[in-house]
Formats: C-alpha cells, sequence, structure tokens
C-alpha cells in the first residue's frame, strides 16, 4: 500500500514537505476488478490513516492547507514514539526508524466541512503504529472496500475537482451503479510537478457486486 492522505487533498501543499529525497512511495495494496470506459474498479485491502478533520464552511484549499499542516506535524513528531517519519504521500513512522512515506493524501467533503488524511504504511498495524499527541488528529481503519476510480492529470483546482467528479458521477449512473458514500480526491504528486504529469484521482465507494465485466 505504500509507494508513494480525503475528500480529499492535494492541493497547495507546502514545498518543504516534498522536499525530500526520491523514493519509492507506498500506496495502499489493490486489485483491479474492472473496468468500464475511463473508469478502474479497485477492491482495496484494508489499510490505516493518519486524518484530521477541518469543521466549518472553510474552502477546499484552505482546509487541504491547514490539514496538511496537521499531519504533517504527526509524522514529524507529534505522535508518542516522537518520531520523525519521512514523508512519500501519505505518511508515518516512528521513532529510531522513520515513518516512510505513501500515496496519496486524500480529501473528503464532510457534512461539518472536509476530512484530510495520510496512508499510514502497511509496515504499521493499530498496536504498533505511534497515536497523535494532537487531539485533531486520530488514526482510523479503513476496511476493505471497492471503489470506482476516475484518474486525470492537471492541477488541484476546485474547478478540475467539480469537472472530474462530475463525469466518475455520470459514467456510474451510466452504468447503473449507485455510489456509496462521498467523492474521495486524491493527490499523488508534489505541487511543483508539471500538471501534464501530475497523477490525480476521484474516487467513490460501490458495491462490489455492481462491478460490471471489463469493457474496452
Amino acid at each position: 500500500m505504500l509507494r508513494l492522505l480525503c475528500s480529499c487533498l492535494l492541493f497547495l501543499l507546502p514545498l518543504t514537505l516534498w522536499s525530500v529525497p526520491a523514493m519509492a512511495i507506498e500506496e495502499p495494496s489493490f486489485v483491479v476488478t474492472g473496468r468500464a470506459g475511463l473508469l478502474e474498479f479497485r477492491r482495496y485491502a484494508p489499510y490505516l490513516v493518519a486524518e484530521t478533520e477541518i469543521s466549518g464552511e472553510v474552502g477546499r484549499s484552505a482546509a487541504a492547507n491547514t490539514g496538511f499542516r496537521r499531519l504533517f506535524g504527526y509524522i514529524s513528531g507529534d505522535n508518542t514514539a516522537r518520531s520523525d517519519l519521512p514523508m512519500t504521500a501519505p505518511v508515518r513512522q516512528q521513532r529510531a526508524e522513520k515513518i516512510a512515506m505513501t500515496a496519496p493524501v486524500q480529501q473528503v467533503r464532510t457534512p461539518g466541512g472536509w476530512s484530510v488524511s495520510f496512508v499510514v504504511p502497511s509496515a504499521y498495524d493499530q498496536t504498533s503504529v505511534p497515536s497523535p499527541t494532537r487531539p485533531e488528529v486520530a488514526i482510523r481503519a479503513i476496511p476493505e472496500q471497492t471503489m470506482a476510480v476516475l484518474t486525470y492529470s492537471g492541477r488541484w483546482t476546485d474547478e478540475n475537482h467539480e469537472k472530474h467528479g462530475q463525469r466518475l458521477l455520470e459514467a456510474l449512473r451510466a452504468a447503473g451503479i449507485e455510489p456509496r458514500g462521498e467523492l474521495v480526491h486524491a493527490a499523488y504528486n508534489a505541487p511543483f510537478t508539471l500538471p501534464f504529469m501530475r497523477r490525480n484521482e476521484v474516487m467513490v465507494e460501490v458495491d462490489p457486486a455492481s462491478v460490471p465485466a471489463s469493457q474496452p
């Protein structure tokens, strides 16, 4: 799950966060179970995230930046192990052994605001992952789930988010598939990556029984 975070997240992230030496970044582990047009259906294995909630009527970009700072603090030592956690793109680690980063950073719209999260490296489980020392950050277990995913490039703008989120929902409607829950936006690249080279995704949970057979 780690080769590299909610709706999602990945937006004007501080450059300093990404100024780490190039390394393989871990991503959540998944298996592709089907395809339909531009959509890919993935079954994700269970994983952990470090998550923070930004409440109130705050804009997406502002929420992403606030959430990113909190989570970066967690992997930089704001945890019970006082660990310095090396980043990837969601992230995690522990004292005497840096918490390697993972990807993506995720951002999700919630009834009270936004949720932003980093994926915890698969080397940790709920008993070994360092606990956050700030009450605004929590560790949450994500169960196995099937996600419909649309991948796209470009900048993390509100317009791009809205456009591709609608494309995902329209494609699901055309396939007769009902989404479960809120859209999740995920970013895998540093903000200084050229827009056309960026990997962004918007995804939503679906019933695994509704996944169609792969189509060209």
